[in-house]
Parts: C-alpha cells; sequence; structure tokens
C-alpha cells in the first residue's frame, strides 16, 4: 500500500492516546507509518501527567483514607495506618514508567517509527522534525491539549506553590492549606487526593455548583458529597489575583459577577479552569489551515481537515477533551485512512470523575433532552436502596436514567455510585445499540452486584422498581 513518492503512508503528530493509537492502527492495517512526539516517553498528557499518575494517588489516597478515616473501623479493623509520600510517589511514577514503556514496546512490535522532536508544517506532505524533514502521504494531527492559563495567576510547578495539574502531582509536601480554581473533574480529583492525605481543600467555583456540563442532580448530589467529605465550596466566586510570599500564597476572590473582593491565604494553589489545544508550533499557516474561536482545528465526519491529506483527532478538534475519545477517533482516524470505514457515534462518550464516590455520564443530561424537542421520562435509584451498596456501607449516590417518553429509547445515564465507573459502560453499550429502558429493565443482572441500580433505575422509568 505504500506510495514511494512519501517517506511514509502515514505521519501521526503527537503519541498521546489519540495519535499512539491511530499511528498503531495504521501499521497494522499496512501502512507504513510514523509519529512524532516531543517528550523523552510516550503516552503524552495521560499517561506521563494526566490521567495515569493521578488515577494512582487517588487509589493511594483511598486506600489511606479507609484505613485511617474510619471505614476500617466500622469493620473493627484497627489500623493505625501512616503513609509516606515519597514511596506513595515512587510507586506512582513506576505505574507511569510500566505504561509509557508498554507503548514504546507496541511501536517496535508494530514497526512504527518514533521520530523524536517537535513537528511543524513545510508543506501538505511535509513535516519538519529538528533538522530533518519527513514526507507522507496522509499527516495526523493528535498534538492534545495544555492547560488553561488563568489571568492575574501565575502558574510556577518549579516553585510549587501555584500549580497546574501537572504540579500538583509532584508535590513533596501535603499541603497545609490547598486551593483549588475550578470545581471541574481535574481539579475536584486532585483536591480529592490531597484532602485524604491531611490538607484542607478549598475549591473556589465560577458557577454555582460543580462539575459543569453534567446532570443537575448529579450537580447538586456533588455539592452535598464533597462537603460532607470536607471540602470548602465557594461556588458563584472567581479568582482575580494571586501573590505568593515565602510558603504563603495570598488569593484575591470576589463573586463571579463581581463585587465583595475578600482575600484567601493558602500554602498552594492549584489552577484547573479547563484545557486549551495545542496548536503552537506546528506551522498550520504554512498548509493554509486555522483554527475557530475555541482554538481547535474543525474536521468532518471522516477527520479530515479542509486539506486533503492532514487529518485531525483528540483534544485539538471539537468534543470532549477526554482520553478514550481520542482513542476511538485515532483508530477510526486510520481505518479511513486505510480506505475502510472508521466510525466514532460521538453522542455516546462517557465521562467520568474518579473521585470516591465516582460521577459518570453518557448521553444527554435531561435538559439537554428536553431542549433537543424530547418529551421525557426519568427513572432514578437510590445506592442506598442498592443491596451491594448497603452491604459494603458505600450507599452514597443514584442511578438516573433518562428516556424518551415516546419511544423509550434511552437518551443518557447518570451515575453516583463507588463503582459508576464501571457501571456506565453497560449503559454507553446499551446507548450504543439504541436500547429502550425496558431492555435495560429486563435484563438479568446478577444478585448482589451494584449494577443492579441501573436495572432498578431503567425499571423506574416506567415506575415499577422492585427495591423502593
Amino acid at each position: 500500500m505504500s506510495d514511494q513518492s512519501y517517506d511514509y503512508d502515514v505521519l501521526v503528530i503527537g503519541a498521546g492516546p489519540g495519535g499512539y493509537v491511530a499511528a498503531i492502527r495504521a501499521a497494522q492495517l499496512g501502512l507504513k507509518t510514523a509519529c512524532v512526539e516531543s517528550r523523552e516517553t510516550l503516552g503524552g498528557t495521560c499517561l506521563n501527567v494526566g490521567c495515569i499518575p493521578s488515577k494512582a494517588l487517588l487509589h493511594a489516597s483511598e486506600l489511606f483514607e479507609e484505613a485511617e478515616g474510619g471505614h476500617f473501623a466500622t469493620w473493627g479493623i484497627d489500623a493505625k495506618a501512616s503513609f509516606d509520600l515519597s514511596k506513595m510517589m515512587g510507586e506512582k511514577t513506576k505505574a507511569v514508567g510500566e505504561l509509557t514503556g508498554g507503548i514504546e514496546f507496541l511501536f517496535k512490535k508494530n514497526k512504527v517509527t518514533w521520530l523524536k522532536g517537535h513537528a511543524a508544517f513545510e508543506d501538505a506532505h511535509t513535516v519538519k522534525v529538528g533538522d530533518a524533514t519527513h514526507t507522507a502521504k496522509d499527516i495526523v494531527i493528535a498534538t492534545g491539549s495544555s492547560v488553561t492559563p488563568l489571568p492575574g495567576v501565575e502558574v510556577d510547578n518549579a516553585a510549587k506553590r501555584i500549580v497546574d495539574s501537572t504540579g500538583a502531582l509532584e508535590l513533596e509536601e501535603v499541603p497545609e492549606h490547598l486551593v483549588v480554581i475550578g470545581g471541574g473533574v481535574i481539579g475536584l480529583e486532585l483536591g480529592s487526593v490531597w484532602r485524604r492525605l491531611g490538607a484542607k481543600v478549598t475549591v473556589v467555583e465560577f458557577l454555582d455548583q460543580l462539575l459543569p456540563g453534567m446532570d443537575a442532580d448529579v450537580r447538586k448530589e456533588a455539592g452535598k458529597i464533597f462537603k460532607k467529605q470536607g471540602m470548602d465550596l465557594k461556588l458563584g466566586h472567581k479568582v482575580t489575583g494571586a501573590s505568593v510570599k515565602g510558603k504563603k500564597v495570598t488569593l484575591t476572590v470576589e463573586k463571579s459577577a463581581g463585587g465583595d473582593e475578600q482575600t484567601i491565604e493558602a500554602s498552594h494553589v492549584l489552577v484547573s479552569i479547563g484545557r486549551r489545544p495545542n496548536t503552537d508550533g506546528l506551522a498550520l499557516d504554512k498548509v493554509g489551515l486555522q483554527v475557530n474561536n475555541r482554538g481547535q482545528i474543525e474536521i468532518d465526519h471522516e477527520f479530515r481537515t479542509k486539506v486533503e491529506s492532514i487529518w485531525a483527532i483528540g483534544d485539538v478538534v471539537p468534543g470532549p477533551m477526554l482520553a478514550h475519545k481520542a482513542e476511538d477517533e485515532g483508530i477510526a482516524c486510520a481505518e479511513n485512512i486505510a480506505g475502510e470505514t472508521g466510525i466514532v457515534n460521538h453522542d455516546v462518550i462517557p465521562g467520568v470523575v474518579y473521585t470516591m464516590p465516582e460521577f459518570a455520564d453518557v448521553g444527554l443530561t435531561e435538559a439537554e433532552a428536553k431542549e433537543a424537542g424530547h418529551t421525557v421520562k426519568v427513572g432514578k435509584f437510590p445506592m442506598m436502596a442498592n443491596s451491594r451498596a448497603k452491604a459494603n456501607r458505600d450507599t452514597d449516590g443514584f442511578v438516573k436514567v433518562v428516556a424518551d417518553a415516546e419511544t423509550d429509547r434511552v437518551l443518557g445515564v447518570h451515575i453516583v455510585a463507588s463503582l459508576a465507573g464501571t457501571m456506565i459502560a453497560q449503559a454507553a453499550q446499551a446507548m450504543e445499540f439504541g436500547a429502550t429502558s425496558e431492555d435495560i429493565a429486563y435484563t438479568c443482572h446478577a444478585h448482589p452486584t451494584h449494577a443492579e441500580a441501573l436495572k432498578e433505575a431503567a425499571m423506574a422509568v416506567q415506575g415499577k422498581p422492585i427495591h423502593m
């Protein structure tokens, strides 16, 4: 399939979840493939300084809190727990190394060439990496995203006082008082890590509820849960400035609409107000590509840009900035380049917040379903009434199913539970096949499991749950 006039059939820029998956899939399909990555390790933000290290620390801190914070005591287990932060960080680093090394192995196994350095376009088939130029019949942009800066609050990860998500994963001490700017996924996850390990945590969120974009019932529940866990929630507020003096950070905060200025003193600050696409340095102008007003590269249904030989996937294109969305797009894009049919159903992309409990959703919120013109029926079932959750003493949360009242087709599922991230997979698969709430309700679920709560919520759409 190789075109002899080019060095490669496919050249992928970026080796994050979208890029490395696209490169491997293209190679599997018989295309001569290269992947450009400037990091010393593969895997992008997700594996190096994002999803994987944060989940490792979430797991470690959760184990400590269970032992130290009372859950063990509930079961008559006396643990007298303590922790070694440097060892905890070391185990996180080890996990990252194992996974990034695994991708390097997969590149070698599939004969993907790793071109080390930054890529910039020379023309529609040529990129420059360092001093060398490389040509390809098709080029895939998979450069991901980086932290959105907050004016007036300068991040300095080296100084370890005002940090972004990368810096928050590398702190060498437990903060005395951590202020998290932004009540979204990253802020709540990393805030949870340090709260469990002993930090006082204050969350400053511009909107009047946490977790923007999630269902209203989930957002309301999140406020109750994180407040109960000991986080100080400053909702409807914004940070307007920060100054560092020694080991103290002073923040100026006011209401989102302005006024009522006050100061907050902290030992550490985490800026987590969102992410923005990485396009700087690509020299997109040389190939006639521009970004939209959100900094994204526009694509068609097949992931092709307006330049026929250039494709784009992941955080750099419209849609949720999620690793699994990028992976699916990487596979589909490679298949399209190879002349096959690659499709991603962007209406069924699950999202998860990996706190305890977890928050997960897929599809439309109740409000979005109504705005889209659906007459909806909603079924809701509390984890308090689920036998396994009750037995395990982890009864926070609920399952909510949003269905079309006329067709009964499931439009969205929203879960707050200790295993929500795992439970949402069944909902996504059901929706992918166009399931009705009745389909889920009449599917036999093993007993006793947390997953039975999804069955009961589906039954509740018709007003007939058994256990409530």
